[in-house]
């Protein structure tokens, strides 16, 4: 078997060089070669002497060819930079790429089968040395970076990224989408998009917010089409906090789809133009109907029906939302176990071994339609919803498919949203960036979804969306450090990224088999000697994630304290959170540290008191420049409530400088200090009101965010009686 595997690679390894040696020339002659009208460009506008550097030329390429059975997809992108001062020598001067070629600023994501790289440094003088990637290439960290000696400024750099995708006997397939501004951080004198497809691909495709439209080109095959996209003295942008490019710069948007038949195209996952030979640029509300009225009730309701049966409910909205969470453990956390195992390798087939046939939904499609099933058989009002995420623009700018979102509302009183499951998914819980947008509103008179109307997402409040927390500081009796105990609790929105931080499996699957007197994974393995061998060797990865787990949250906990020294770190949760959007996950911390926060003056200590409400928002010269409008994810609110023990025999000054009160229509942060007994109790609220404020009202936001970050840099002295 060896000898022969050897004589097959013997064959190929001259094959694959030779095919290598054409590629790297075809990439190199359509840049460089010729017809490279921008050989010699080397100057730049007056107005832009003073940019850190400027791209001379832009060009991205995107070729979708079928040859017979075999589909080829060729993209490729060119830039020609002029670095102008020496932080752009020192950005460029180390050139990083993996999938797709770029500096450390630049892009990321493209898979290639084969994937071709140039670069050249062009001097002032006009001597061009082309680098010898494969000799200057090194591999750090699954990257692979080049380091380019010698730049200087007013240097040129002129590289290439260049990939060949085959795809071989497909009938229907739809390349990834591309969504993108025309900016970027350095201004660009010139840009050109080149696309060309033939018969059996489809173009969605447009251009927002004042970008350039895509052009046909004339050319002399019937089959073959070719576009173009131009656009000249392109200003920069600065990607800053708080903003959404696609929605205000200008951007275009494209999917390619293709399908060999009309067979295939009735099929296919996405709103596709009815030729060819047409660039789809919207797509209209029936077409969104036409497309989702396939989603009909389909579901084995067998399970649900006996939950039902044994379960008494105040409502028909109670039993829609107990529903929702007994089938969230059905269909997913009764399996999590067991997943575990297998990809620890510490049971092979653990559904053989417990002769499960697992049922987990593999798309939102699948949940919907289950759902709906679920819904109509009990005689439900519901809407299927059907919308698309912020950050990606107006619901009339919906193009691709795979950008629109679906979900449920049962239309009880008050209505109830369901979203297919995650882990720690609840009732009433959507993606964030999906609140307060306009929807789509499909309903059906029987099975078929058959109308289709517009609505609004609902739209949490910032007190809905909470984090608390609650912290004693007790202070070592020789002022070295001090003992930490929080008390942190969690809701809304603001709980989903901890709950996934801090939940163990064990935390919560525990939990589902006692709430749905379910019989445990380990119980379920019918093998004895195979069931306390897992049970062993899982317990013991857990006691191993435990560990890690205390590690990581040791270090987050620094972090976000700015400390260093952390000791005697304990964890433990005392809710989880998962039975309710507007219930809290809640868990205990505490900690030592030493030489923090504490500086001797005398006799006397100062305490940094403001420190413990974390790091705020320090905005910079720059950032209060703003011209953006601010798109956040969610109105939000970060409360404190703050115990310092205070030392026996000493009083407290300073506390005045703690009572800070800032409030306006954009959000607050408001704080206050007493003494009470031997105690100094401190409250702050930090509120982000809105998802979103016009940049108008940006003075505003600078108002409370300023005073937050103020209020950090506050002290108070403990003074010897």
């Amino acid at each position: 078997m060896k000898l022969k595997l050897l004589f097959i690679c013997l064959i190929a390894y001259p094959t694959l060089l030779i095919s290598q040696s054409k590629l790297e020339i075809e990439a190199q002659d359509f840049f460089w070669g010729e017809n490279d009208n921008y050989k010699n460009a080397v100057d730049i506008p007056e107005k832009w002497q003073n940019e850190s550097a400027v791209i001379i030329y832009k060009n991205e390429n995107y070729d979708f060819h079928k040859f017979g059975k075999r589909v080829e997809y060729k993209s490729s992108l060119r830039k020609r930079i002029k670095l102008l001062d020496q932080a752009s020598v020192t950005e460029f001067s180390t050139f990083t790429y993996q999938k797709r070629f770029s500096s450390s600023k630049g892009y990321s994501g493209y898979k290639a089968s084969h994937a071709i790289v140039g670069l050249k440094v062009v001097k002032q003088d006009g001597t061009e040395t082309i680098v010898d990637i494969e000799k200057e290439a090194v591999e750090v960290d699954g990257e692979t970076k080049i380091a380019i000696a010698n730049l200087e400024i007013g240097d040129i750099l002129d590289f290439y990224y260049y990939s060949v995708e085959p795809f071989k006997s497909i009938q229907a397939f739809g390349f990834e989408p591309v969504e993108q501004t025309l900016g970027e951080e350095y201004p660009i004198m010139d840009y050109k998009l080149y696309f060309q497809t033939e018969n059996d691909f489809f173009i969605n495709f447009n251009s927002y917010n004042g970008a350039p439209e895509l052009t046909e080109i004339p050319v002399k095959k019937n089959n073959t089409r070719r576009y173009e996209l131009v656009a000249n003295n392109i200003e920069k942008h600065k990607y800053e906090r708080w903003f959404y490019p696609l929605v205000e710069l200008p951007t275009y948007k494209f999917q390619v789809y293709f399908a060999r038949s009309g067979k295939f195209e009735d099929r296919a996952l996405a709103f596709l133009p009815e030729k060819e030979d047409i660039i789809k640029k919207t797509v209209s509300k029936e077409e969104v109907l036409d497309y989702y009225e396939k989603y009909t009730p389909l579901g084995d309701l067998g399970s649900i029906e006996r939950f039902i049966k044994d379960n008494n409910f105040e409502s028909e909205r109670e039993k829609v939302i107990a529903v929702y969470y007994f089938a969230r453990h059905k269909f997913l956390t009764q399996y999590v176990e067991a997943i575990i195992v297998n990809e620890a390798e510490i049971l092979a087939n653990p559904f053989i071994a417990t002769k499960t046939n697992p049922h987990l939904f593999r798309n939102d499609q699948y949940f919907v339609r289950h759902f709906m099933a679920f819904l109509y058989d009990f005689k439900y009002d519901y809407d299927v919803i059907v919308g698309k995420k912020r950050y990606d623009g107006d619901l009339n700018e919906l193009l691709i498919q795979k950008n629109a979102n679906i979900l449920l509302r049962v239309n009880t009183s008050p209505p109830v949203y369901l979203d297919n499951f995650k882990i720690h998914s609840d009732v009433n819980q959507f993606n964030y960036l999906m609140e307060g947008t306009d929807v789509y509103e499909l309903s059906a008179k029987k099975k078929r979804l058959d109308q289709i109307t517009t609505g609004k997402l609902p739209q949490t409040s910032y007190d809905q969306n909470e984090s608390y927390k609650e912290v004693t500081i007790s202070l070592n009796d020789d002022f070295s450090g001090f003992n930490y105990q929080g008390i942190n609790k969690y809701k809304g929105y603001e709980k989903v990224g901890h709950q996934f931080d801090k939940l163990m499996f064990k935390d919560y699957v525990v939990e589902d088999y006692e709430k749905y007197e379910t019989e445990p994974f380990i119980e379920q393995i019918r093998n004895k000697k195979s069931r306390a061998k897992t049970k062993k060797e899982l317990d013991a990865l857990v006691v191993k994630l435990r560990e890690k787990q205390s590690e990581n949250l040791k270090e987050s906990v620094a972090s976000e304290l700015d400390i260093e020294d952390v000791t005697d770190y304990t964890f433990s949760i005392e809710e989880t959170g998962r039975y309710g959007f507007d219930t809290y996950f809640t868990y205990n911390e505490s900690f030592n540290t030493s030489d923090q926060f504490i500086k001797k003056a005398g006799p006397n200590y100062i305490l940094e008191v403001g420190k413990f409400i974390g790091g705020q928002v320090d905005l910079t010269d720059e950032d209060r420049k703003r011209v953006e409008n601010i798109y956040m994810n969610y109105p939000r609110s970060y409360n404190y409530n703050i115990t310092v023990n205070i030392p026996e025999g000493y009083s407290v000054s300073g506390l005045e400088k703690l009572n800070k009160s800032i409030e306006n229509k954009t959000g607050a942060f408001i704080s206050s200090a007493t003494i009470e007994g031997n105690q100094i109790i401190i409250t702050t609220t930090k509120q982000y009101k809105n998802n979103y404020e016009d940049n108008a009202d940006w003075p505003l936001m600078m108002e409370f965010l300023d005073e937050a970050f103020q209020f950090t840099n506050e002290k108070i002295l403990l003074k010897k009686s």
